[in-house]
């Protein structure tokens, strides 16, 4: 079926975190907000119709995720869209990805040990790594050809005494797609080492450019202490439905793992919401996610288009995944601060500064566009007018 990404939804009075509790971040109401990944997009109609269909069953008792349907419509997915095979038995629900990665880093770790991962890096993995008493080791991607890229001998420096490689495919903030020989690298290094991987590919689906998305899953041939985390919940907008899983190919981990959901956590009952949007956006969504991306390409053409002939001081390269805009304003001759000002109090407007995301994200602004063209086009033009405001001043 065809999809209307322009139309506009309300979501005010929902207790949206993006729309309702946007003054927590920005210290202000009524700002328009461009802030945490999730859309502005109505979900796809099979997973509605789906939704209506069992709610009006009037039940909701206590729902297995231990079933063929659950974990094979994960593994059609994986092949289908990412020729990546697995076994059902490595599949796990967990009620988030980051619930999935917390729980792997002490299975896989003992406290004090390194956890090494990119920066800059998804907010979360700071606080993952510290609060559970690891040692974060932030390696700085470089800033080459508008992009960002790995230095290769440092990462090798810093592996060779680390426990886990906690690695963000594709990643955000940077939107980058890590290529065949970067893969091959990493996992190469994590073998030579011993070194646990991690990967959070919750992002996966949404390919901007002309890129091949590689699960880590797909070099469990070369090395096998490798694990992943994910869900459909970026991708088909049902992060409130809670949902999502783990793939473990190790049956000791994998029975640690179970054990700490059943037996310590009592996750024992699945979301019935979260299991039927997993099991139907997997198997019945591929229009959607088509659609969606195609339209997302159109969004970072007008946000590039809109920099280029507005924005004289800002650099900004369509990524190669994701629905996040990481915009460079290291030549812009205003601090990160006068520039949040600006954007919060004249532009009334909610930009992610870069430097939520590490040092190493200083001076660039991570915007959503997973929205309607409309709202993105009031979103830049605030951006301009806070600008404009600044240049203003320094007159």
């Amino acid at each position: 079926m065809k999809y209307n990404f322009d139309e506009v939804n309300n979501r005010l009075g929902t207790y949206c975190t993006q729309w309702d509790y946007i003054e927590d971040r920005f210290g202000e109401k009524d700002l328009l907000p461009f802030s945490i990944s999730d859309t502005d997009f109505k979900i796809p109609k099979p997973i509605t119709e789906k939704i209506l269909e069992v709610a009006k069953h009037e039940i909701y008792g206590y729902t297995r995720w231990n079933h063929h349907d659950f974990k094979s419509s994960i593994c059609e997915f994986y092949k289908r869209r990412h020729n990546c095979d697995m076994k059902e038995d490595w599949v796990l629900y967990s009620p988030s990805v980051m619930y999935s990665v917390s729980l792997l880093i002490r299975l896989l770790s003992k406290p004090k040990d390194k956890v090494v991962t990119f920066n800059p890096m998804y907010d979360s993995f700071f606080t993952v790594v510290e609060d559970n008493d690891r040692i974060l080791v932030s390696h700085s991607l470089k800033h080459e050809n508008n992009t960002f890229v790995i230095d290769f001998n440092l990462l090798e420096e810093q592996l060779k005494d680390a426990s886990i490689l906690l690695l963000c495919s594709p990643h955000n903030p940077t939107g980058r797609v890590w290529t065949k020989e970067e893969m091959e690298k990493m996992v190469g290094i994590c073998k030579k080492y011993d070194v646990s991987i991690i990967s959070d590919e919750i992002h996966m689906d949404i390919l901007i450019k002309d890129r091949l998305h590689l699960p880590l899953l797909k070099y469990y041939d070369v090395y096998k202490n490798i694990y992943t985390a994910s869900s459909c919940s970026k991708t088909l907008n049902v992060p409130g439905l809670i949902g999502s899983y783990a793939i473990i190919p190790d049956e000791k981990i994998r029975d640690a793992f179970l054990h700490q959901t059943r037996r310590k956590d009592f996750l024992n009952s699945v979301s019935i919401f979260g299991m039927y949007a997993t099991m139907v956006g997997y198997t019945s969504c591929d229009d959607y996610i088509d659609q969606m991306i195609e339209y997302l390409k159109g969004n970072m053409k007008y946000v590039e288009d809109f920099i280029r002939d507005n924005l004289k001081d800002f650099s900004f390269e369509i990524p190669d995944a994701t629905y996040l805009a990481w915009i460079d304003a290291r030549k812009v001759p205003f601090t990160s601060e006068e520039i949040q000002d600006a954007l919060v109090h004249v532009g009334k407007v909610a930009i992610m500064k870069g430097e939520v995301y590490g040092d190493n994200g200083a001076k660039y602004l991570r915007m959503n566009c997973g929205c309607p063209r409309s709202k993105l086009e009031e979103g830049m033009k605030r951006l301009k007018k806070a600008m404009d405001w600044l240049y203003e001043q320094k007159k």
